[in-house]
Protein backbone atom coordinates (compact mmCIF):
# COMPACT_ATOMS: atom_id res chain seq x y z
CA UNK A 1 0.00 0.00 0.00
CA UNK A 2 1.06 3.59 -0.49
CA UNK A 3 0.48 6.83 1.33
CA UNK A 4 -2.46 7.51 -0.97
CA UNK A 5 -4.44 4.55 0.38
CA UNK A 6 -5.71 6.23 3.59
CA UNK A 7 -6.90 9.21 1.59
CA UNK A 8 -8.76 6.94 -0.81
CA UNK A 9 -10.46 5.14 2.08
CA UNK A 10 -11.37 8.46 3.71
CA UNK A 11 -12.89 9.70 0.46
CA UNK A 12 -15.00 6.56 0.06
CA UNK A 13 -16.17 6.70 3.66
CA UNK A 14 -17.07 10.38 3.31
CA UNK A 15 -19.35 9.54 0.39
CA UNK A 16 -21.59 7.41 2.63
CA UNK A 17 -21.24 9.43 5.83
CA UNK A 18 -24.87 10.59 5.80
CA UNK A 19 -26.48 7.30 4.75
CA UNK A 20 -28.43 5.79 7.62
CA UNK A 21 -27.29 8.33 10.18
CA UNK A 22 -29.37 7.88 13.35
CA UNK A 23 -30.22 11.26 14.86
CA UNK A 24 -31.87 9.80 17.98
CA UNK A 25 -29.33 7.12 18.94
CA UNK A 26 -26.24 8.58 17.36
CA UNK A 27 -24.14 6.56 14.96
CA UNK A 28 -25.80 4.66 12.13
CA UNK A 29 -28.81 2.38 11.83
CA UNK A 30 -28.71 0.37 8.60
CA UNK A 31 -30.73 -2.85 8.94
CA UNK A 32 -30.30 -5.29 6.08
CA UNK A 33 -32.57 -4.53 3.11
CA UNK A 34 -33.65 -1.22 4.64
CA UNK A 35 -33.53 1.89 2.47
CA UNK A 36 -30.17 2.86 3.98
CA UNK A 37 -28.57 -0.54 3.45
CA UNK A 38 -29.94 -0.87 -0.07
CA UNK A 39 -28.55 2.58 -0.87
CA UNK A 40 -25.13 1.41 0.32
CA UNK A 41 -25.37 -1.75 -1.78
CA UNK A 42 -26.11 0.41 -4.83
CA UNK A 43 -23.20 2.68 -3.90
CA UNK A 44 -20.84 -0.29 -3.75
CA UNK A 45 -21.95 -1.67 -7.12
CA UNK A 46 -21.49 1.77 -8.70
CA UNK A 47 -18.01 2.15 -7.19
CA UNK A 48 -17.04 -1.34 -8.35
CA UNK A 49 -18.29 -0.80 -11.89
CA UNK A 50 -16.56 2.58 -12.08
CA UNK A 51 -13.33 0.64 -11.52
CA UNK A 52 -14.18 -1.84 -14.24
CA UNK A 53 -14.92 -4.64 -11.78
CA UNK A 54 -17.58 -7.18 -12.70
CA UNK A 55 -20.26 -6.78 -10.01
CA UNK A 56 -22.92 -9.44 -9.50
CA UNK A 57 -25.41 -10.34 -6.78
CA UNK A 58 -25.71 -14.07 -6.17
CA UNK A 59 -28.91 -15.91 -5.34
CA UNK A 60 -28.30 -15.42 -1.60
CA UNK A 61 -27.90 -11.66 -1.80
CA UNK A 62 -24.10 -11.60 -1.52
CA UNK A 63 -22.56 -9.00 -3.84
CA UNK A 64 -19.34 -10.01 -5.60
CA UNK A 65 -17.12 -7.53 -7.47
CA UNK A 66 -14.52 -9.34 -9.57
CA UNK A 67 -11.08 -8.19 -10.64
CA UNK A 68 -10.21 -10.99 -13.02
CA UNK A 69 -6.83 -12.51 -13.73
CA UNK A 70 -5.69 -12.61 -17.39
CA UNK A 71 -6.83 -16.24 -17.57
CA UNK A 72 -10.40 -15.33 -16.62
CA UNK A 73 -10.41 -18.25 -14.17
CA UNK A 74 -12.37 -17.44 -11.00
CA UNK A 75 -11.57 -20.59 -9.06
CA UNK A 76 -9.50 -20.31 -5.86
CA UNK A 77 -9.99 -16.54 -5.84
CA UNK A 78 -8.61 -14.20 -3.21
CA UNK A 79 -11.70 -12.74 -1.56
CA UNK A 80 -11.92 -9.76 0.75
CA UNK A 81 -14.76 -7.51 1.88
CA UNK A 82 -17.20 -7.19 4.75
CA UNK A 83 -20.78 -6.00 5.26
CA UNK A 84 -22.81 -2.80 4.98
CA UNK A 85 -25.63 -3.48 7.46
CA UNK A 86 -25.31 -2.24 11.05
CA UNK A 87 -26.61 -2.67 14.56
CA UNK A 88 -28.89 0.12 15.84
CA UNK A 89 -26.67 3.14 16.42
CA UNK A 90 -23.62 1.34 15.05
CA UNK A 91 -20.24 2.84 14.28
CA UNK A 92 -19.29 4.38 10.96
CA UNK A 93 -16.43 1.94 10.30
CA UNK A 94 -18.03 -1.34 11.43
CA UNK A 95 -18.31 -3.17 8.11
CA UNK A 96 -17.94 -0.35 5.58
CA UNK A 97 -14.22 -0.04 6.43
CA UNK A 98 -13.60 -3.52 5.05
CA UNK A 99 -15.51 -2.68 1.88
CA UNK A 100 -13.98 0.76 1.29
CA UNK A 101 -10.44 -0.46 2.02
CA UNK A 102 -10.85 -3.25 -0.54
CA UNK A 103 -11.88 -0.76 -3.22
CA UNK A 104 -8.95 1.48 -2.25
CA UNK A 105 -6.57 -1.49 -2.45
CA UNK A 106 -7.66 -2.14 -6.02
CA UNK A 107 -7.02 1.53 -6.84
CA UNK A 108 -3.52 1.47 -5.37
CA UNK A 109 -2.51 -1.84 -6.94
CA UNK A 110 -3.68 -0.67 -10.34
CA UNK A 111 -1.83 2.63 -9.91
CA UNK A 112 1.30 0.54 -9.34
CA UNK A 113 0.67 -1.28 -12.62
CA UNK A 114 -0.19 -4.58 -10.99
CA UNK A 115 -2.64 -7.23 -12.18
CA UNK A 116 -3.59 -10.33 -10.18
CA UNK A 117 -2.36 -13.78 -11.13
CA UNK A 118 -5.49 -15.16 -9.46
CA UNK A 119 -8.92 -13.56 -9.50
CA UNK A 120 -9.66 -11.10 -6.71
CA UNK A 121 -13.20 -10.56 -5.45
CA UNK A 122 -14.69 -8.01 -3.06
CA UNK A 123 -17.68 -9.53 -1.27
CA UNK A 124 -20.47 -7.76 0.61
CA UNK A 125 -22.44 -10.10 2.86
CA UNK A 126 -26.04 -9.28 3.90
CA UNK A 127 -27.26 -9.38 7.51
CA UNK A 128 -23.84 -9.90 9.08
CA UNK A 129 -24.87 -8.15 12.28
CA UNK A 130 -28.09 -10.10 12.83
CA UNK A 131 -29.77 -6.94 14.08
CA UNK A 132 -32.94 -7.37 12.03
CA UNK A 133 -33.64 -11.11 12.23
CA UNK A 134 -31.70 -12.14 15.33
CA UNK A 135 -29.10 -14.42 13.73
CA UNK A 136 -25.67 -12.99 13.00
CA UNK A 137 -23.79 -13.78 9.78
CA UNK A 138 -27.06 -14.87 8.20
CA UNK A 139 -25.96 -14.26 4.62
CA UNK A 140 -22.82 -16.36 4.94
CA UNK A 141 -24.68 -19.02 6.95
CA UNK A 142 -27.14 -19.45 4.10
CA UNK A 143 -24.34 -19.45 1.51
CA UNK A 144 -22.45 -22.20 3.34
CA UNK A 145 -25.51 -24.19 4.44
CA UNK A 146 -24.78 -23.54 8.11
CA UNK A 147 -28.47 -22.78 8.65
CA UNK A 148 -31.42 -24.56 7.04
CA UNK A 149 -32.72 -22.17 4.42
CA UNK A 150 -36.32 -22.84 5.48
CA UNK A 151 -35.47 -21.62 8.98
CA UNK A 152 -33.72 -18.54 7.62
CA UNK A 153 -36.60 -17.57 5.35
CA UNK A 154 -39.10 -17.86 8.21
CA UNK A 155 -37.19 -15.50 10.51
CA UNK A 156 -39.10 -12.33 11.36
CA UNK A 157 -38.12 -8.81 12.34
CA UNK A 158 -39.74 -6.78 15.12
CA UNK A 159 -42.55 -5.72 12.78
CA UNK A 160 -43.40 -9.30 11.85
CA UNK A 161 -41.99 -9.19 8.33
CA UNK A 162 -40.15 -12.33 7.26
CA UNK A 163 -36.69 -12.60 5.80
CA UNK A 164 -38.29 -14.20 2.75
CA UNK A 165 -40.58 -11.21 2.22
CA UNK A 166 -37.83 -8.65 2.58
CA UNK A 167 -35.45 -10.65 0.38
CA UNK A 168 -38.09 -10.79 -2.35
CA UNK A 169 -38.70 -7.04 -2.03
CA UNK A 170 -34.94 -6.53 -2.50
CA UNK A 171 -35.08 -8.40 -5.81
CA UNK A 172 -34.09 -11.90 -4.70
CA UNK A 173 -35.95 -15.17 -5.24
CA UNK A 174 -36.30 -16.95 -1.87
CA UNK A 175 -36.98 -20.26 -3.64
CA UNK A 176 -33.45 -20.19 -5.10
CA UNK A 177 -31.66 -19.41 -1.84
CA UNK A 178 -29.52 -21.96 -0.02
CA UNK A 179 -26.06 -23.50 0.08
CA UNK A 180 -24.11 -22.64 -3.07
CA UNK A 181 -21.31 -25.14 -3.70
CA UNK A 182 -20.41 -23.58 -7.04
CA UNK A 183 -19.86 -20.22 -5.39
CA UNK A 184 -17.94 -21.70 -2.48
CA UNK A 185 -15.57 -23.41 -4.92
CA UNK A 186 -14.53 -19.98 -6.16
CA UNK A 187 -13.14 -18.99 -2.76
CA UNK A 188 -9.47 -19.83 -2.31
CA UNK A 189 -8.81 -17.50 0.61
CA UNK A 190 -10.70 -14.83 2.52
CA UNK A 191 -9.37 -11.86 4.46
CA UNK A 192 -11.32 -9.03 6.08
CA UNK A 193 -10.08 -5.71 7.37
CA UNK A 194 -12.27 -4.79 10.34
CA UNK A 195 -12.19 -2.05 12.92
CA UNK A 196 -10.96 -3.53 16.20
CA UNK A 197 -13.61 -2.04 18.54
CA UNK A 198 -11.21 -2.50 21.45
CA UNK A 199 -7.90 -1.13 22.69
CA UNK A 200 -5.53 -3.94 21.84
CA UNK A 201 -3.88 -2.01 19.01
CA UNK A 202 -3.56 1.04 21.24
CA UNK A 203 -1.76 -1.03 23.86
CA UNK A 204 0.51 -2.51 21.17
CA UNK A 205 1.15 0.86 19.59
CA UNK A 206 0.32 -0.62 16.18
CA UNK A 207 -2.07 0.50 13.43
CA UNK A 208 -3.06 -3.01 12.35
CA UNK A 209 -2.68 -6.61 13.50
CA UNK A 210 -3.84 -10.11 12.63
CA UNK A 211 -6.26 -11.80 14.99
CA UNK A 212 -5.20 -15.29 16.03
CA UNK A 213 -8.64 -16.26 17.32
CA UNK A 214 -12.14 -14.85 17.58
CA UNK A 215 -15.25 -15.45 19.63
CA UNK A 216 -17.86 -17.52 17.85
CA UNK A 217 -20.94 -15.39 17.22
CA UNK A 218 -24.10 -16.77 18.80
CA UNK A 219 -27.27 -15.80 20.60
CA UNK A 220 -29.24 -17.81 23.10
CA UNK A 221 -32.75 -17.35 24.46
CA UNK A 222 -33.17 -18.47 28.07
CA UNK A 223 -36.49 -18.87 29.87
CA UNK A 224 -36.50 -18.75 33.68
CA UNK A 225 -39.60 -19.99 35.47
CA UNK A 226 -40.28 -18.64 38.94
CA UNK A 227 -42.37 -16.20 40.95
CA UNK A 228 -41.61 -12.50 40.98
CA UNK A 229 -41.57 -10.77 44.35
CA UNK A 230 -39.75 -8.10 46.35
CA UNK A 231 -36.04 -8.85 46.55
CA UNK A 232 -35.59 -7.29 49.98
CA UNK A 233 -38.60 -8.35 52.02
CA UNK A 234 -39.55 -11.79 50.71
CA UNK A 235 -38.50 -14.49 53.16
CA UNK A 236 -36.22 -17.20 51.87
CA UNK A 237 -38.86 -19.80 52.69
CA UNK A 238 -41.38 -17.91 50.55
CA UNK A 239 -39.16 -17.54 47.51
CA UNK A 240 -39.72 -19.53 44.34
CA UNK A 241 -36.66 -18.56 42.40
CA UNK A 242 -35.72 -20.44 39.24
Amino acid sequence: MTATSPRRVASLMAAIADTGRDASRGGYTRPVYSTAELDLRSWFVAEAETRGLDAETDRNGVIWAWWDAPSGDRSRAIVTGSHLDSVPGGGAFDGPLGVASALAAVDVLRAQGRRPDRAVAIAVFPEEEGSRYGIACLGSRILTGAIPVEKALALTDEDGGTFAEHSRAAGLDPERMGRDDERLAQIGAFIELHVEQGRGLIDLGQPVAIGSSILGHGRWRLVFTGQGNHAGTTLMSDRHDP
